[in-house]
């Protein structure tokens, strides 16, 4: 189980396959603030306000170097492993099949629990904007799932499903239509703070921690899932200019501009309308997406930022930019529909080299005779996240997806020190600087966010940590190509002919499956 993936047998074809390197360092920071600014914002902001009240401008903060010294690890393994796989193809080529296999294990809950949250984030804004825009008033019952105070979130549910039949049939949207989504977004959020900031009061920020350092902590751990989407950039390093340069610049400038971005809208949120978490009768904040948080928004009338499901809309209705608040809500109706997209995409990418790998069923990387995309795991994981999105809140499927990315994230972090010490004189186009001290901190900082989460959180990620050993135990130990000594290089050439090597020690036969 710890046998590696030759770094070489990897990269052999990579070799063949040079990219033009045009990207400097202000077009990878553009790259990287498309990609990080979506959902997390939209959607995470009373979450983070119940968690921490004025304090999730800190956590903003902590999130954000978490993310930066994160960021500049996973720079290093993708500019030397430049294909697709993510962490776990990093992670098969420097600590072996088991921490590999556990890293794509991880990185389900990543990418396709946090397609159900944008989902679920989507449903929120789209709801209130129909609910305001046109006096509709829709039933909770359908639009909430049990643990908000209703039964199926029904639309939530069905924009999962219909992004999947997108993926089945193969449309991903052209770069031209992605940059016109990033500027709708961008747009909304310059709009908000334009509209809000002028306004703010000065006591709406205090008392700034109401719970404490340990609030700030959760509602970092939390918010960290506003930042995931850098690895956008860290893939780009085969097509930039002057990496060691140009790298560090693009993904510190671009975390900086987002987190920026970030506080400045926290601070239109908390200024304008207040942003105090809702207490219990023992002066503990109730923790958001709980029976017991329903019930305590119920009572207030919803009329606290932290009950709501569509925070900025909501606030701007609420000093009186009604229509603008609908025009917010229309803009993050528009934008998130291809942020589930990119993160289902990303899922159905990891199954599929994992499966290619021999690690899951082969059945599962099947391609679809005529639309040429991976069909049968595209329709599984579209179901699973469709689940997710009808019975789940976002808080919760956004604290689940952190801890699988938190997990493959310390990974990569521990993963580049090995390699420095195993393979030293490998080319290596980007080099973390100060590795011995960054990749420490950048491990340390994601153990410190995971232990932030909620304990139920925690243990979830423990169940299905062990849910996954024992899948790897019965199936994938056995099946995988390297068990069964074939070393392949699938990632850039589909064609090339398999390569025969001798098989593991107490390994099946090639063919016995």
């Amino acid at each position: 189980m710890w046998r590696v993936k030759p770094l070489d047998a990897i990269l052999a074809t990579a070799e063949k396959k040079s990219l033009h390197r045009s990207l400097g360092a202000f077009q990878l920071t553009m790259l990287g603030i498309g990609a990080i600014i979506g959902t997390g914002i939209f959607v995470l902001t009373a979450e983070a306000a119940q968690k921490a009240g004025p304090g999730m401008i800190a956590a903003f903060v902590i999130a954000g170097f978490v993310c930066a010294v994160a960021a500049l690890c996973y720079s290093e393994m993708s500019a030397m492993v430049p294909v697709s796989g993510s962490a776990y193809t990093y992670s098969y080529a420097v600590m072996g099949e088991m921490v590999a296999w556990m890293v794509g294990w991880a990185l389900i809950l990543e990418y396709a629990v946090a397609a159900g949250a944008v989902s679920v984030g989507w449903s929120g804004y789209v709801v209130g904007l129909i609910e305001n825009a046109f006096g509709i008033d829709i039933p909770n019952a359908l639009v909430l799932g049990p643990m908000d105070g209703g039964i199926v979130n029904l639309p939530a549910a069905a924009i999962a499903l219909v992004v999947t039949a997108l993926l089945v049939v193969g449309t991903r949207e052209s770069a031209a239509v992605n940059a016109f989504l990033v500027t709708i977004k961008v747009a909304a959020l310059t709009l908000f703070c334009v509209l809000a900031l002028p306004v703010i009061k000065m006591e709406n920020f205090e008392p700034f921690a109401p719970l404490g350092m340990a609030g700030i902590s959760a509602a970092a751990a939390s918010i960290f899932f506003a930042y995931v989407g850098f690895d956008a950039v860290s893939t780009a390093a085969e097509e930039t200019k002057n990496p060691q340069r140009n790298m560090p610049i693009g993904l510190i400038g671009s975390l900086g501009v987002c987190t920026i971005f970030y506080i400045l809208v926290a601070s239109g949120v908390i200024g304008t309308v207040g942003a105090q978490p809702v207490m219990d009768a023992a002066g503990h904040g109730l923790r958001p997406g709980s029976p017991e948080m329903t019930a305590a928004c119920g009572a207030l009338s919803a009329d606290h930022v932290v009950c709501s499901k569509e925070a900025l809309a909501w606030t701007l209705r609420k000093i009186g930019w009604t229509q603008i608040g609908n025009l917010l809500g229309l803009a993050a109706g528009l934008a998130l529909p291809s942020v589930i997209l990119m993160m289902m995409f990303g899922q159905t990418r990891i199954f599929f080299v994992m499966s290619r790998d021999g690690l899951l069923p082969e059945v599962l990387s099947k391609v679809h005779p005529k639309f040429k995309t991976p069909h049968v795991i595209t329709i599984i994981t579209g179901v699973f996240v469709s689940a997710f999105a009808a019975f789940f809140p976002v808080g919760v499927l956004a604290d689940i997806s952190n801890s699988g990315t938190l997990f493959a994230f310390a990974m990569v972090a521990i993963a580049v020190l090995v390699l420095r010490r195993t393979d030293p004189d490998r080319k290596r186009p980007f080099r973390t600087p100060a590795v011995m001290l960054v990749a420490p901190l950048a491990a340390a900082g994601c153990i410190y966010l995971f232990f932030s989460l909620s304990k139920e959180t925690q243990l979830l990620f423990v169940i299905w940590a062990a849910i996954g050993l024992v899948v790897y135990f019965l199936y994938g130990f056995r099946h995988s190509h390297m068990a069964r000594g074939i070393v392949e290089v699938p990632e850039l050439s589909p064609d090339a002919p398999p390569e025969s090597v001798p098989p593991m020690p107490g390994a099946p036969p090639p063919g016995s499956h």
